[in-house]
């Protein structure tokens, strides 16, 4: 039996209680404002709440904040208009008839309030900006594209921006890369995965045994473990490999070892397993210069402090970094992870 979630029974009840008194007050703000019906009038002040309201970034937890946003908008389009803000103009009468009439004012508002509601999920979910809505990970001659709601187009991919805000599943979780598959770039190419154990699979056979680090794929072993064992799965987030700096872009600077989001709050956290041996160490030092050993040891620490700086600077990513004394405990930074 589906349990029904008492918030969601909560809203639909207050719903109800304010289409009653929507109704109430329809046939009087269609005489007030001229419309033909009722479709028209829905369609002439309700229906605009996307021209008025930035709903591809704004994340909108109240109604009282939703119908602020509506007005502020309106305004904005109204003062846009300059000279043709007179009788005649669409929103100038709009405004008209909302300033004259305080039945319009109160169905507006209940009306707002109702849609408000009706969008609460989409409109109250925390969404990626349009630049963190898409991710490419992986090596630079295997490269994947993971996107919200990807479609290809004049040879590239993607997000349909409209649509990031009605995504169902969790963001940047098991269930998100499910419904979305990893992209290729440049090319009309999906990879898709039917189940979970598919795409553990994939994420630990491919895309972390691309990368040659058997660190890296002590740490995917035990968190397709963890994925396996958990009551729901789907809801884990992701562990991101190989997160690319640039992008798609073909040459590129960085790659980190892992990354996570929070499907919450969207804060990411990134994981660099640095062993000495590929990160410091430097050969041929018997015929060098303590100088010249010296200025080596130093360009490669300012790199490691580079990439770093880098992800935080530019993707927001905090970055967590372990070194040769703690990879000798993989449980302990999986457990940390």
């Amino acid at each position: 039996m589906v349990r029904k979630d008492p918030e969601t029974t909560k809203r639909n009840k207050e719903i109800a209680a304010l289409t009653e008194q929507i109704r109430e007050l329809e046939s009087i703000v269609i005489k007030y404002t001229g419309c033909s019906s009722l479709h028209s009038l829905n369609g002439k002040y309700g229906g605009k709440y996307a021209d008025y309201i930035d709903i591809k970034n704004e994340v909108i937890d109240t109604p009282e904040q939703f119908i602020s946003l509506y007005c502020q908008g309106f305004l904005k389009k109204l003062e846009s208009l300059n000279q043709f803000a007179q009788p005649g103009n669409y929103y100038f009468d709009a405004w008209l008839h909302f300033y004259k009439y305080e039945e319009v004012r109160e169905w507006l508002k209940l009306f707002l309030k109702r849609t408000f509601l009706r969008n609460y999920e989409s409109l109250s979910k925390v969404r990626p900006s349009v630049e963190e809505s898409v991710m490419w990970i992986g090596q630079e001659n295997a490269s994947y594209g993971l996107l919200i709601t990807p479609r290809f187009g004049d040879g590239q991919w993607e997000n349909d921006q409209s649509e990031i805000r009605h995504f169902k599943p969790r963001y940047w979780t098991i269930s998100h890369i499910l419904k979305t598959g990893l992209v290729i770039p440049f090319e009309n190419e999906k990879i898709g995965f039917h189940d979970i154990e598919q795409y553990l699979a994939f994420f630990q056979n491919t895309l972390v045994r691309n990368s040659g680090s058997i660190h890296e794929k002590e740490i995917a072993k035990r968190y397709c473990n963890f994925v396996r064992s958990a009551d729901e799965p789907e809801n884990i987030p992701l562990l991101i490999p190989e997160l690319r700096y640039g992008g798609i872009s073909k040459k590129h600077e960085y790659r980190l070892d892992f990354t996570i989001v929070d499907p919450f709050n969207l804060s990411k956290v990134g994981f660099e397993l640095s062993p000495w041996s590929t990160h410091g160490e430097l050969t041929g030092t018997k015929s060098k210069t303590q100088k010249v050993i010296n200025e080596e040891a130093k360009a490669n620490f300012e790199k490691e402090m580079m990439k770093i700086k880098s992800y935080f600077r530019k993707l927001g990513i905090i970055v967590i970094v372990y070194i040769d004394s703690d990879l000798e405990k993989y449980d302990v930074i999986f457990e940390e992870i």
